[in-house]
């Protein structure tokens, strides 16, 4: 697989592994049970959020710079939350004020701060690189 390509997967795949964690932990935190009957507690949780992602990949194009905190990062944990809350309160889940912005806090550093961290090794890699 190419390096961009695998970058794309691995930001994708890294996104969506950090939401599930969002949403594990706001389950054991609050119902003591991270997965609930047969997985059906952790899937009713996160589904809104990972569809809210999904949908932020597509127009954010993601794609074009996945490791970009202002172009995809920013826009993309915008509307992970904005649209997830959307959607939960949609499907009969609750939305209240303090859990959108405990939502909006751990979201920001999971989405933003893994790129923050990428990025940083990047950009040392490269001056390693240069100095060889």
């Amino acid at each position: 697989m190419p390096s961009s390509r695998r970058l794309l997967v691995l930001t994708v795949a890294m996104d969506a592994v950090l939401v599930t964690v969002f949403a594990a932990i706001g389950r054991a935190t609050h119902e003591g049970d991270v997965l609930g009957s047969f997985g059906s507690g952790l899937l009713t949780t996160v589904w809104p959020f990972l569809v809210a992602l999904a949908v932020g990949w597509l127009v954010v194009r993601g794609w074009r710079a996945p490791l970009a905190l202002a172009r995809t990062g920013l826009p993309l944990w915008a509307i992970t939350v904005t649209l997830g809350m959307v959607l939960r309160a949609a499907s009969g889940q609750g939305t209240a004020v303090a859990f959108v912005v405990v939502a909006a806090i751990t979201l920001a550093v999971f989405l933003l701060g893994w790129r923050a961290i990428a990025l940083v090794v990047v950009r040392s890699r490269r001056r390693s690189v240069r100095a060889d």
